[in-house]
């Protein structure tokens, strides 16, 4: 039954979670010496969600007693950062080294009075309504936004008697675990398709796909053209495409050449590393991409360094720009994007894309993502942490490089020649002479097609575990939900009201009795908490 005057379940009664509990205390009950070892958590050890932290990670007290954020076993953190606080970045402090750590400065800490369940506070911070008021609530510059801690003291909680919290998180745990024990085999799922998806495009390149083209042609007793020969034919129009602009030019201003040797100045285009290259199958060849691109100039090219298109020079309508997001590996994700005037989208020619070309992210974690420009899209602008390759019109299937691209064969060349810590990149003048495999053109589209039959049926896998996986959310904010309406588990007449547990909170601040969570110490010597979880001198 709910009390009507209030609008709350029978016993329960609201009050501000800054007085249930303390928001970033200064002090932990019994602070280590600066031997001893704690945990450390970085944000990347709270899982999202969850409400659950890796704390196996350790420093010595005294590396970490200034400049971090300090709490002790059974404390609540709360990521107070964009994008980790909307992404349900908050986790109990459990299994402490030594029942006490530090982490991230972006972490606002509570701790609740001993009779406010420590998961119940948890549980109540991950409602994605909460988070939402958060947002609203948040301070700072873009990127950097905080929740500040006035936020959470004035927080209204919805607080049960205190058996009833135990029951609620007893229940909410027991739920959990069933719905966590889907979602665990939805992500294997997951898993196991892209390492079917992965397998699909290593075996569309190493020839084991499909037949190929020299299997067919002995079976049916013919000849086939060697992707050699095809290789060989591309580079003899890219200089005889360069031996007729020479002479034109020369034309143009009245030259006219004694002999031959002006030819000497061709530079043939850079070719792979053959030796460090696996073999590849019977009539195939190994090409660089500055070997298979089109004769044109910028046929191979990058996007525009920052001082050539600035932020000021997006504008809503115009030439669409395309940025690293728009890349997914086999799949071009616009049209979220911005645009250029026509004006300005003349003065980067040069990084120009048309329907047909492949798009190869730079940069990413890591880089190496590639697609096909679709066909029914406008010319476009390629921005700086993307590639471009239009390739020769002898390769009318484009879309096999971007299989190949996307297989582990070229991956693994793409993983060797990046470089970066924090923002991992690819050169244009690496990524010039890494090897392609170049099938027999039949041989490509027989291998295209294939691969993308394949990948559909995945596709279509995919985009159903995705959909149950967002489900499960939903049922997760659903069970959330019911358990702060009081409509999760049964009220108990017997248990004590939760405005008698406020009156005693109250009457312990008035009283001075300290931060919540914390006791005076007896008389004599203090006693050290019982480990928790590793050892001090665990390693």
């Amino acid at each position: 039954m709910s009390d009507p005057k209030n609008n709350l379940p029978r016993g329960w009664v609201r009050a501000p979670l800054g007085e249930i509990a303390h928001v970033n205390p200064r002090s932990m009950q019994y602070e280590p010496t600066d031997g001893e070892s704690v945990s450390f958590v970085r944000m990347a050890a709270v899982e999202e969600g969850s409400g659950r932290l890796d704390p196996s990670a350790s420093r010595m007290w005294k590396e970490v007693k200034k400049g971090y954020t300090r709490f002790q076993e059974g404390d609540v953190l709360f990521a107070k950062i964009t994008p980790c606080m909307e992404n349900g970045k908050a986790a109990l402090a459990v299994g402490l080294l030594g029942g006490r750590g530090v982490g991230s400065t972006e972490f606002h800490v509570l701790r609740p009075i001993d009779e406010v369940r420590p998961k119940f506070v948890l549980h109540f911070l991950l409602q994605e309504a909460i988070r939402r008021d958060a947002r609203m609530k948040m301070k700072g510059a873009a990127g950097q936004l905080r929740v500040p801690p006035e936020f959470l003291e004035g927080l209204n909680v919805q607080l049960p008697p205190a058996r009833e919290q135990q029951r609620i998180v007893e229940e909410i745990e027991k739920q959990f675990t069933r719905l966590e024990a889907g979602v665990g085999a939805l992500k294997r799922v997951q898993a196991n398709l892209e390492r079917y998806r992965a397998a699909v495009l290593k075996a569309a390149v190493e020839g084991r796909l499909v037949p190929t083209e020299a299997e067919l042609a002995r079976r049916e007793g013919r000849s086939y053209e060697p992707a050699s020969e095809l290789l060989a034919r591309i580079l003899a129009e890219r200089r005889a495409r360069w031996e007729a602009d020479q002479l034109a030019k020369m034309h143009a201003v009245g030259k006219r050449s004694r002999d031959d040797k002006w030819k000497d100045n061709y530079k043939e285009p850079s070719s792979p590393d053959l030796p460090n290259l696996p073999q590849l199958p019977e009539g195939w060849a190994w090409a660089s991409p500055e070997q298979l691109r089109a004769p044109n100039d910028y046929a191979l090219a990058i996007g525009p360094f920052g001082s050539n298109l600035k932020v000021n020079d997006y504008s809503e309508s115009g030439v669409p720009l395309i940025f690293v997001r728009n890349i997914r590996r086999q799949t071009f994700s616009g049209p979220d994007t911005k645009y250029v005037s026509h004006e300005k989208a003349n003065e980067l020619r040069p990084h120009w894309i048309r329907p047909g070309d492949v798009l190869v992210t730079k940069m990413g974690d890591p880089p190496g993502d590639a697609c096909i420009y679709p066909p029914d899209l406008p010319t476009a602008i390629i921005t700086a942490d993307c590639l471009k390759i239009t390739f020769s019109k002898e390769l009318p299937i484009p879309q096999f490089f971007v299989v190949a691209i996307n297989s582990k064969l070229v991956q693994t060349q793409i993983l060797s020649i990046t470089q970066g810590v924090a923002q991992k990149k690819i050169s244009l003048d690496r990524f010039r002479t890494i090897g392609l495999p170049l099938a027999l053109l039949p041989e490509q589209s027989r291998i295209v097609a294939d691969v993308e039959r394949r990948l559909s049926v995945i596709d279509e896998l995919e985009m159903q575990v995705e959909a149950n996986l967002k489900r499960a959310e939903r049922l997760r904010q659903s069970i959330l939900k019911r358990a702060f309406e009081g409509k999760l588990v049964p009220q108990d007449p017997n248990d004590e009201p939760a405005s008698m547990l406020l009156k005693r909170i109250r009457a312990g601040r008035e009283s001075g009795g300290g931060p919540p969570g914390t006791r005076k110490p007896s008389r004599g010597k203090p006693q050290r908490p019982a480990q928790i979880g590793r050892s001090d001198d665990a390693t």
